[in-house]
């Protein structure tokens, strides 16, 4: 769906437990390039295990390439760019003034790459280069495009398909493997020398890397039961060897053995009395067998049916043994009802990337927001020079886009899941004119009704305002904008929409409460943020979708934890931007209000247990090691609306452990985020954020899982997890 608002035609410590995580990106020393024989390389061992040594484009990706990086028609530098060892990350060097400057971007932070003039930035300032020899990078969150040059289109070509390469095995790859790859990736790191061999210096190098700050005589301690040779220096096995020791889950370990018993190994039978105590639906030994054949390592046990720990570990970082349903990852519920069953994910001011004051305005923010799963977007259309309409936030100082680009960026980006419709919702003619006769704009009637402050920005909408063109009009069929006079209507009228700020639909909630549910159960509503949000900041969704609200657009350029309960919303149901109303919501006569939710009916009890890798906060500090704190945020109608927190752990941000069990009384559990948080303690500052994760409590699965962690533009932390037990009790 699209909406358009159209205005005119014409216009710290102690001694902690023990390693690893994938930090954000980290400055690194010029990497030499790969010699004859470089399988034999150690810094080439994760890339083998990836299996991609032997492929052209990858090897010809680890030799570099000089692309010439495109910002403006006269911004234009040749940087070289080389795929490192680890497969995972991509160098590049830079000059400043005075210093050479070298970075690297990693490509599980990649969203897309795209060939040719695909960007704004190459449609605009590639104009002289083949599109043949053009490739962009795009990203995740919010970090700009990489617009390349290649020297020649071969090149170009085997940067994109080695990319590719290396983003579906990176795809493809377990927990368990990410885990490897990426503890190698910082043992190639601390071996300074690049002598595969490891001084018990470098060794104290590696645990500050990875986020953990042990007692000196502890670390030598287990140094030197792994250094068998007792030359002070690790090597091949023994380096394996204290690998392991870091790695080691006791408290997996723990739950194991409680089912395995002495034999040490997990039978069909056994995998299901666990499987059981977790609450699996329908679990039987045929699935049993089924996670045996999946996840067992040991190909031996494999054969007798029998899983290790080893296999048990596996499973329980796998998909399935994660806190999101995986039966809820794909289309699940019923896609047959009426548009205002569904909530729908919705922007505000599609086309900005920062202020909505000041900033710039840019195709790309489109094509972020359909990555996201967004599937209402704003097209704010004035007149442009001879006639050519144009698209930013009217009378701002915001930059100004072709509304041609624009719909070319919807055609080319916006149907991945959808059926190939545009629904548009504008003014229709004839329309509700004030007293000098001008038709209205939809943001305009709203804005009538606003309160004092927000007269002055609504009277100078209101001069500038002029009719709308019939054409446009004659495309708002279905989604007709109308302001919401009455939530007392004799018939409905579904094919009307009404717009308000997110003061009204406040109002409205707490003086209408039922009513207005009501009135959601039949015509859609769209929630838009208050003008006076000048830094293009966020509301709080969950309100809004306690009353039924369809379309509660945000500002997905703004990370926040507004756009995490966005991301939390929309995450189930195949990400497909559409996602089913409670039974509560959709009644046409319906008793339910939020404000008075009733007693409690469920409670949601979480054991937070452990958190493994969580990524250091400052990679250009080593000594710098995180003290982490869970906290788990309950959203949902105000009377479920609570957080609670774990103690922090001091140093440790590799393997923390707390063991502490946090319970919440639910009264509207079909409504329910739960939002999971790790931040690093400061007893003298508010706390640094690390990681969440935001799900509905209705996808959450039962026992001991783990939650997979994101960044705060909703990237991914792999391999930094939580470890929890979840327990849900119906009345």
């Amino acid at each position: 769906m699209l909406c358009g608002r159209w205005r005119s035609r014409h216009r710290r410590h102690e001694e902690p437990p023990v390693p690893a995580q994938v930090a954000a990106p980290v400055a690194l020393p010029s990497p030499p390039a790969p010699q004859d024989g470089g399988n034999k390389r150690p810094g080439l061992r994760a890339l083998k295990k990836m299996g991609l040594t032997e492929d052209e484009d990858v090897r010809a990706m680890l030799r570099g390439s000089r692309l010439c990086k495109i910002r403006s028609r006269t911004w234009k530098k040749e940087r070289l760019y080389r795929l490192q060892e680890d497969g995972l990350s991509v160098w590049f060097q830079r000059s400043i003034p005075r210093a050479p400057s070298q970075h690297i971007f990693f490509v599980q932070h990649i969203e897309a790459v795209r060939e040719g003039h695909q960007s704004e930035g190459l449609r605009r300032f590639g104009g002289a280069f083949e599109p043949a020899r053009c490739l962009t990078i795009a990203f995740k969150g919010r970090r700009k495009n990489l617009d390349l040059v290649a020297p020649t289109a071969e090149e170009a070509q085997r940067w994109v398909r080695g990319l590719a390469k290396l983003r579906a095995r990176l795809d493809a790859m377990s927990q368990r493997e990410r885990l490897d790859h990426w503890i190698h990736f910082y043992l190639h790191r601390a071996d300074s020398n690049q002598d595969s061999k490891m001084s018990f210096k470098e060794i104290k190098n590696l645990l500050r890397m990875v986020n953990v700050d042990m007692n000196d005589m502890y670390a030598y301690r287990l140094f030197k039961e792994c250094d068998r040779s007792n030359n002070e220096w690790l090597e091949g096995p023994e380096i394996e060897e204290f690998l392991r020791r870091l790695l080691k889950r006791p408290e997996l370990e723990e739950i194991f053995h409680r089912y395995s018993g002495e034999d040490r190994v997990l039978s069909t039978s056994e995998l299901l009395e666990f499987l059981e105590d977790q609450g699996e639906d329908g679990a039987t030994l045929a699935h049993a067998r089924q996670l045996i054949h999946t996840y067992e390592l040991n190909e031996t046990a494999k054969q007798h049916e029998l899983m290790t720990l080893d296999g048990f570990m596996m499973y329980l970082l796998s998909p399935e043994g994660a806190a999101l349903n995986l039966a809820h990852t794909c289309v699940f519920q019923d896609m047959n009802q009426p548009l205002a069953h569904y909530f729908i994910s919705c922007s505000h001011n599609t086309y900005l990337t920062d202020s909505q004051i000041g900033g710039p305005s840019s195709t790309e923010a489109y094509v972020r927001a359909f990555a996201q799963g967004c599937r209402c977007v704003e097209l704010d259309c004035w007149e442009g020079p001879g006639g050519e309409p144009v698209i930013y936030h009217g009378h701002t100082l915001t930059s100004k886009i072709l509304f041609r680009d624009v719909i070319q960026a919807v055609r080319d980006h916006a149907f991945t899941q959808l059926k190939g419709r545009v629904l548009v919702k504008g003014k229709k003619l004839p329309a509700a004119r004030n007293e000098d006769g001008r038709v209205l704009s939809d943001r305009e009637e709203d804005n009538e009704d606003e309160d004092e402050e927000e007269e002055a920005g609504a009277a100078e909408q209101r001069r500038r305002a002029k009719q709308i063109s019939p054409e446009l009009s004659a495309l708002a069929v279905y989604c007709c904008a109308t302001r919401l006079r009455t939530l007392r209507s004799a018939l409905p009228q579904p094919c009307q929409v009404s717009s308000l700020s997110e003061r009204k639909a406040k109002k409205l909630i707490r003086e209408a409460g039922n009513s207005f549910i009501r009135h959601n159960a039949c015509q859609l509503t769209r929630v838009y943020p208050l003008g006076l949000r000048m830094n293009s900041a966020n509301y709080n969704p969950q309100e809004m979708w306690n009353s039924g609200c369809q379309l509660v657009a945000l500002n997905f350029q703004t990370p926040g934890y507004e756009m995490d309960l966005n991301a939390g919303r929309f995450l189930i149901n195949g990400q497909c931007g559409y996602v089913l109303k409670p039974a509560c919501l959709r009644q046409p006569d319906t008793t339910f209000d939020p404000e008075c939710p009733g007693t409690p009916r469920t409670t949601f009890t979480i054991q937070v247990l452990t958190a493994q890798q969580l990524p250091k906060l400052n990679a250009e500090k080593p000594n710098s090691i995180v003290d982490p704190l869970v906290r788990i945020e309950i959203h949902g109608v105000p009377a479920d609306c609570a957080c609670k927190e774990t103690n922090y752990v001091l140093n440790n941000g590799f393997n923390p452990r707390w063991g502490q069990t946090l319970q919440f009384q639910l009264r509207a559990p079909e409504l329910v985020l739960v939002r999971f948080v790790v931040e690093d303690y400061d007893a003298t500052s508010p706390n640094d954020f690390v990681g969440q994760f935001t799900l509905p409590l209705s996808s959450l699965k039962q026992g001991y899982r783990h939650i997979h962690l994101l960044s705060k533009d909703g990237a991914s932390l792999s391999p930094a997890t939580l470890f929890v037990h979840i327990c849900i009790q119906r009345s």
